[in-house]
């Protein structure tokens, strides 16, 4: 069916946007690979949704395309998050989780984890957190402080982004806990953080159940986080 020019929905404006960045066409679009990208972009209305709409992450300043995400991956950080938030119930523990968070390591650097949370004594330290404008909701923005806890599903043929890269940027923005689960090895490794330096706290594969020692009395039978 031939569809009328009227019918057709207006183009957005370029509004002099940078071509390299935004692609020559009418309407912008973030083109991976490019040069520039700071945190800062974020704040403009059109580009965050722009951002929001695909999956992406600013490396030194280049817009990164992140790989596909699949069920399997997302299912096993997931019921993680979900074995830990039951647990901290269970202790009466406040607790704020989300999956798909973006983390804003460095004016230059702002990566997306798979899950986060944010635990106890931390979530006032979040709550009193200022923005421009003011009456900003620190749950709107990129984190800009460490979180208690990220978890990283690692995505199959990008192992070393999650094991060594972003190991070492979250230890050195200071997230205190870090969780690389694995769903194709069927591993999990529980990392926190040491004098700057992440050590294992509990680490397995298969139907092992670990006790990570920085959440006492927790208990994440493996098992069940493949089958989740």
């Amino acid at each position: 069916m031939t569809v009328s020019s009227h019918q057709r929905p207006a183009p957005l404006p370029a509004r002099g946007r940078d071509p390299y960045r935004f692609g020559p066409g009418p309407r912008p679009a973030l083109q991976p690979g490019t040069f520039g990208w700071a945190a800062n972009d974020l704040l403009d209305p059109e580009v965050r949704g722009l951002w929001d709409a695909g999956r992406y992450e600013i490396i030194d300043g280049v817009l990164t395309l992140m790989p596909a995400a699949y069920f399997r991956g997302g299912s096993a950080a997931i019921t993680l998050a979900f074995i830990l938030r039951d647990h901290l119930r269970a202790r009466g523990t406040p607790a704020a989780f989300a999956g798909e968070v973006d983390i804003e390591l460095a004016p230059d650097r702002v990566v997306r984890a798979d899950a986060v949370v944010v635990i106890g004594g931390d979530l006032p330290l979040f709550e009193a957190m200022t923005f421009d404008p003011p009456g900003g909701d620190w749950r709107d923005h990129p984190l800009r402080r460490p979180p208690s806890l990220v978890i990283e599903s690692v995505s199959a043929g990008h192992e070393a982004h999650d094991r060594r890269t972003k190991r070492a940027w979250y230890a050195r923005f200071g997230v205190p806990r870090y969780w690389i689960v694995d769903a194709y090895a069927r591993s999990l490794e529980c990392l926190r953080l040491e004098a700057g330096e992440y050590v294992t706290d509990a680490a397995g594969a298969g139907d092992f159940t670990l006790r990570p020692a920085a959440f006492p009395g927790l208990q994440i039978p493996l098992g069940e986080v493949w089958s989740g």
